[in-house]
């Protein structure tokens, strides 16, 4: 490396050439992703134009040869002459990495955009791009190649439709995968459509091979965030019916709605300008104290919290709770690029103001939602006393008995967190052969016995009621629920070893439950594996070969007896039947095992799914059965 440092080595890229070298820069990745960023963006300028009245249908188009198409009502995009820059607005806007309406110049009071910057990223990312504006009684096209412009904007006829086109191909050179997902644009669109009252879409999916026709959606909710939460109780029991407010203070418009379940648990969704807050903000901070001051000074008036100790917590009035918060803010402040968190202070005491002052008459107007809601929340406040209680005798026996382990766990040597594995076993049998087997340095052993309860239906007292949870919770050191923390981890790879039969897939189910309702950091972190022993054993001349699935085995037995070799196949029962060598040599052996690690990549899908399958209400598993009972793979 030279030791000058002068003018000469100063690289200035030009026009949108910084995104192109550094992309991950502007849309966060080059993945998947990455992909659907570009794509929202251009969503997202549309969808502006609906923020102030001029835009009620959006259409999307997805076409054959990997492009995509967004279509709009609104305004069009200005193409007359921009004096700073000597071009057309139009091509100002696509191709200058900071021009855009969304600086204060009056055209948005609210934007869900990047300010300018994201639709120059789709531009600058794509093969080709095709912008088309229909304004004035007129036509207008500029073309693009990797972000420059190919042609003039031209005008090319008469037409009396308004609005904006833009088709564009995404770069392969740029993107991992340029395969466009259309479950995730019609979540993206669903949302959008929930909070703009008054906006469509229609999602048309021309991919799809030997279709008559292509496939179209279509998105529209007159009620809004009202059947937004409506929609997220579809398989849920519902207590009362749902609470709404919209209201405005000081420009920042508020809108609420919220509907309780049966369930123990909280999902509250957060979006500031159409965008979703994953983390909340001062927005959520807002509608908390809102939610727990209405609620305590409800129940106070009207005598309904015998049997508490004060007031009811936040924690008591969120059991259950499912509602949307959507704030549109005219200069939003986010914590982080991808605005995962809202930071404006101003927000916390407007929401606060118009959700509690609201509440209080929807209370006042009805009493017996009002009362069916506080009296969840008190049984909540006792149930979760309970539940301490219970956690603390849990870690008072474990910290008293035995070193603060489990009898049953054979633990490894080392303590060295990182290379430690712990494997949670089915069956004595079966751990009596990983204990034999098992590489002592930093191989641990638990096994248990019979299936886990079902925590999915039941709360943490009742769940440490369970003796082989409590190893579990024991073993790892972590705490449970609200009180984990991975840093105390002893092992940092928690392995599942079952059966590969419907028994040891139901107890893997079972203990996956477990672990994403009490310990999801340990799945979030990256922690949480399940060991895949094989199905099959053939054996060729003396040569032992393992297979997972009947595919694998039937691919190999062909091949060698077209050689004209005899094959001995045996069927593995259960890992109860594998000697100490066969459990190490198939299953534990870093080497030569198979591993699946546990990741939750939608975890409002991972959510559902598990209250679908593993919760109290039988009506949408006995959907999901119905739906899909022939795609299932029995093995009888």
């Amino acid at each position: 490396m030279s030791e000058s440092y002068n003018a000469s080595q100063i690289q200035v890229l030009e026009g949108l050439e910084a995104v192109r070298k550094r992309p991950a820069m502007y849309i966060g990745s080059t993945d998947k992703t990455g992909l659907h960023h570009i794509l929202t963006e251009i969503i997202d300028n549309s969808v502006d134009e609906a923020f102030i009245g001029v835009c009620n249908l959006i259409e999307i188009i997805l076409h054959p040869d990997g492009s995509i198409e967004v279509i709009d009502n609104g305004r069009g995009m200005p193409v007359d002459h921009h004096e700073q820059t000597g071009v057309s607005a139009l091509e100002t806007i696509m191709t200058n990495l900071h021009a855009g309406g969304k600086f204060g110049g009056g055209a948005y009071k609210v934007s869900s955009g990047l300010h300018g910057v994201g639709m120059k990223c789709t531009n600058a990312l794509s093969e080709w791009m095709i912008t088309t504006v229909y304004k004035n009684g007129h036509e207008y096209k500029q073309e693009y190649k990797i972000g420059i412009k190919q042609t003039e904007v031209e005008k090319v006829g008469k037409t009396r439709k308004r609005g904006t086109k833009h088709r564009f191909l995404p770069d392969s050179n740029i993107f991992t995968t340029t395969e466009w997902d259309i479950n995730w644009i019609i979540k993206r669109a669903r949302e959008h459509a929930y909070l703009t009252r008054g906006l469509r879409f229609r999602i048309t999916d021309q991919r799809v091979e030997n279709a008559k026709r292509p496939m179209i959606y279509e998105l529209y909710f007159e009620d809004g965030v009202t059947s937004f939460v409506k929609y997220m109780n579809l398989d849920e029991k519902v207590v009362g019916s749902p609470f709404y407010v919209n209201g405005e203070i000081d420009d920042v418009q508020c809108e609420v709605a919220v509907l309780y379940n049966n369930t123990m648990d909280e999902h509250v969704k957060c979006y500031t300008n159409n965008v979703i807050n994953p983390e909340g903000g001062t927005h959520l901070a807002g509608f908390r104290g809102a939610l727990t001051s209405a609620i305590n000074s409800y129940a106070t008036k009207n005598d309904l919290l015998k049997g508490v100790k004060g007031n009811l917590t936040g924690d008591d009035v969120r059991e259950g709770l499912t509602s949307v918060v959507s704030v549109k803010v005219p200069e939003p402040q986010f914590e982080g690029q991808t605005k995962i968190k809202l930071n404006n202070p101003e927000v916390k005491s407007i929401v606060q103001k118009v959700t509690k002052e609201a509440l209080e008459v929807f209370f006042d107007e009805n009493p017996k939602v009002a009362k069916s809601i506080i009296g969840k929340a008190v049984l909540a406040n006792k149930a979760r006393a309970a539940a301490k209680a219970a956690r603390e005798a849990v870690v008072r026996k474990g910290a008293l008995e035995s070193g603060g382990l489990p009898g049953k766990l054979a633990d490894c040597s080392s303590r060295v967190a990182e290379e430690c594995e712990l494997f949670l076993v089915e069956g004595d049998s079966a751990g009596g052969s990983a204990k034999q087997g098992r590489n002592r340095e930093n191989q641990a052993i638990l096994p248990l016995r019979g299936k886990v309860i079902n925590t999915q239906k039941y709360r943490i007292d009742r769940v440490l009621a369970n003796n082989e949870i409590k190893d579990i919770v024991t073993a790892l050191g972590i705490g449970i629920g609200d009180t984990v923390d991975t840093s105390k981890l002893r092992y940092h790879k928690l392995i599942l070893m079952n059966d590969a039969d419907v028994d040891g897939l139901h107890i893997t189910t079972l203990v996956l439950t477990l672990l994403f309702k009490f310990f999801r950091p340990l799945i979030d972190e990256g922690y949480v594996y399940v060991a895949q022993p094989p199905l099959f054993k053939v054996e060729v001349a003396k040569k032992k070969y393992y297979f997972l699935s009947n595919k694998e085995k039937d691919k190999f037995v062909a091949e060698t007896t077209k050689k004209g070799r005899k094959c001995t196949i045996n069927r593995f029962k259960g890992l109860g039947e594998m000697n100490a060598d066969q459990l190490w040599e198939t299953t534990m052996d870093p080497e030569t095992r198979a591993l699946k690690q546990i990741t939750i990549d939608d975890a409002e899908a991972a959510e559902k799914t598990f209250e679908m399958l593993m919760g109290e209400e039988v009506p949408p598993r006995r959907r999901f059965i119905q739906t899909n009972a022939k795609l299932a793979t029995l093995d009888v």
